[in-house]
Formats: structure tokens, C-alpha cells, sequence
């Protein structure tokens, strides 16, 4: 499934950056040393500009799944049926992603995933999970 990602947002572009070696980068607040996502120019933490990018393995657990049947978008088409997931990382933030690589109706809250990558646009590579 390779689709398109258009414009980053200054912010944002260490993790986009970090992509392009397969690299999942978070932020963490300086001051309580929490991790943050998404991207962003301080900390909701304490509200300072302290924040910081570290490489972190980006392992979880399945807070919620949706099967989806229909494509969100017109670039999802040819995917369908796929996995949209609530992904809680060990890293203590939750995103959304995708789980991959399986059967969809498979995935199940509460199941561990890995990190893998999918190749979009401009050498960068999209975080997605399949089932550890």
C-alpha cells in the first residue's frame, strides 16, 4: 500500500527525516522527561519550549482497532479491507496507524505490535505495526 503523503510542518520534519532510515523519533518534554506525540513546538507538560527527539523502538499494544471495509480515502482503495488501530506505545503516547501484514479481522484490542515501515513519498516511510 504506498500512498501519498503531501507537506510536513516544520515541526514535524526530524520525524520525517528520521524516516528516511526507518527511524521512529518522539519528542520528550526536558523538563518531566515524558514523551510527546504528535510533533509540537514545546511541551504540554509544562508548557516550556524544552522539548528533545530521541530514536525509540516504537512497540505497543492495540488500544483500539477498526476493520475498515470502504476506503477512508481514494489512495486506500486498493487496500481494503485494512486495519486502522490506536496504537498505545511503551513509550507511554498512544497514535493511529495501521496494522499490517495480516488478516484484518485478526487484530484484537490488547494484542502487542512492532514497529514496520511503508514506503511512501520522497524516501520517507510511513510507521505502521504488524502483530508482534
Amino acid at each position: 500500500m504506498n500512498r501519498l503523503i503531501l507537506g510536513t510542518s516544520a515541526v514535524a520534519e526530524p520525524f520525517w527525516e528520521a524516516t528516511k532510515q526507518q527511524k521512529f523519533m518522539l519528542q520528550f518534554c526536558t523538563g518531566t522527561g515524558k514523551a510527546i506525540w504528535y510533533p509540537r513546538n514545546f511541551s504540554p507538560y509544562d508548557l516550556n519550549a524544552g522539548v528533545e527527539w530521541r530514536e525509540v523502538e516504537a512497540n505497543g499494544t492495540v488500544y483500539a482497532v477498526s476493520v475498515m471495509h470502504r476506503p477512508g480515502n481514494p489512495a486506500m482503495v486498493e487496500a481494503v479491507p485494512y486495519v486502522v488501530a490506536l496504537v498505545d506505545l511503551d513509550e507511554g503516547v498512544r497514535l493511529m496507524s495501521n496494522v499490517v501484514n495480516c488478516d484484518p479481522d485478526s487484530v484484537k484490542v490488547g494484542d502487542r505490535v512492532k514497529l514496520a515501515w511503508e514506503p511512501i513519498a520522497e524516501g520517507r516511510h510511513l510507521p505502521v505495526f504488524e502483530l508482534a
